[in-house]
């Protein structure tokens, strides 16, 4: 890093360094916090192998006024589903999952109420028919593992598996785990630090160590939205009552919030594995991460060329079958992908996973980048700070051409 930067941003000056030439990510990281509400953040971006912009700035906990630092973590919600999909591939590389197998064959229970011939690829694309679940789950269940995992095994889909999609807000995480955890014996979130986590020392988990839990910045609730005809549309589709089992599985707890406090900073949940919605993580440890994906990075490459080929194939795009209307987004097995207007990255050789609120990782192995921006002030349905720092990213490795 060739460039710090000490820029005061009311309330906290903005942090870290920047390349020669990326100073544009920069400023756009400090007008969100001058002009688009955000509280405390970072933003981390690799190219080939090499940190080219770690910056942070702004206050981790408003009740306390403590500081963000480069090691505050933050909850990344949904980008926890782009780490269970590299997760998924490092079995496949050792070929121990084939993703064109029936989840059967890994997990014999599943294979009830017409669910025998789902492939696992259809987990991980949001295919499977099983976006929310009909019995109505406590807040000990979730955290216990096993009663969700019965829940599905009894579930029938709610269309024909393969037809259409929806997302799979948090029933994902259980899907893609528990075959996870048929394969090799631990859950998903141990896998992880195991295979990855503490090979790369990352500070990223899915179930936060206890020794952790004072560097995880609090959580804000949502901004408000501007009242416009596409906002209102959003808004209306995620009252869907699917779409509200989904993302509360049958009411084991609020989301995004309860009492008016985000669900996701209680100290339980972030505890626990939930694979979908719970990763905590820094920005330079998911940056580093998503980097490592696609150049070497402490060792060799995480995902092979042909484990990105796959990834990166459309498998669901267009309407939901519950849920919002189209924005754009298009998913490939494990991974949201480039996604314009809702979520553009760089190019088509994108893939990473965005999260409630504005978070956002990802790949990207035409330009050999790892990009990931995280915050605790979460933003509404037309949130860009996260858009407009990959406009930025893209702006910079364009003029280095």
């Amino acid at each position: 890093m060739t460039s710090p930067t000490d820029r005061v941003v009311e309330p906290m000056p903005v942090r870290g360094e920047v390349d020669d030439g990326f100073g544009p990510v920069m400023d756009v990281f400090a007008r969100n916090f001058r002009e688009r509400g955000d509280l405390g953040a970072a933003c981390s971006v690799y190219v080939a192998g090499q940190n080219r912009v770690d910056v942070w700035g702004g206050i981790a906990d408003r009740r306390t006024g403590r500081p963000w630092t480069a090691d505050t973590s933050a909850v990344v919600f949904s980008c926890s589903k782009g780490i269970l999909a590299i997760c998924a591939y490092l079995l496949v590389q050792e070929g121990r999952l084939d993703l064109d197998a029936p989840v059967a064959r890994y997990w014999p229970e599943f294979g009830q109420a017409d669910k025998e011939s789902i492939p696992v690829r259809w987990l991980l694309s949001h295919r499977a028919g099983l976006p929310a679940l009909d019995g109505d789950l406590t807040r000990p269940d979730v955290l216990a593992w096993d009663p969700v995992i019965r829940a599905i095994e009894v579930q029938a889909p709610r269309w024909t598996p393969g037809t259409a999609h929806s997302y799979h807000s948090l029933t994902y995480g259980w899907l893609i785990g528990e075959v996870i955890r048929r394969i090799t014996g631990t859950l998903p979130g141990v896998f992880f630090r195991e295979k990855l986590g503490d090979p790369l020392r990352l500070h990223t988990w899915i179930g936060l160590p206890a020794s952790e839990r004072e560097s995880v910045a609090w959580m804000e609730p949502p901004l408000p939205d501007e009242d416009t005809p596409a906002v209102r549309a959003i808004a209306e589709h995620l009252a869907d009552p699917v779409v509200v089992r989904s993302l509360t599985m049958g009411g084991a707890f609020g989301f995004p919030m309860e009492g008016g406090v985000v669900a996701f900073n209680d100290r339980e949940l972030q505890a626990g594995q939930i694979p979908a919605a719970n990763g905590i993580s820094t920005a330079r440890s998911l940056a580093r991460l998503y980097a490592g994906c696609v150049s070497e990075i402490g060792g060799p490459r995480i995902l092979s060329r042909s484990s990105v080929d796959d990834a990166i194939r459309v498998q669901s795009y267009g309407r939901q079958l519950f849920g919002p209307p189209d924005m754009g987004q298009r998913w490939g097995t494990g991974f949201l992908l480039n996604s314009p207007p809702a979520r553009p990255m760089l190019c088509d050789r994108s893939f990473g996973h965005d999260g409630a609120g504005g978070q956002l990782g990802f790949a990207d192995d035409e330009h050999g980048v790892g990009f990931a921006y995280l915050s605790n002030q979460m933003g509404g349905i037309a949130d860009q700070r996260a858009n407009l720092l990959t406009a930025a990213v893209r702006s910079c490795l364009r003029d280095e051409l």
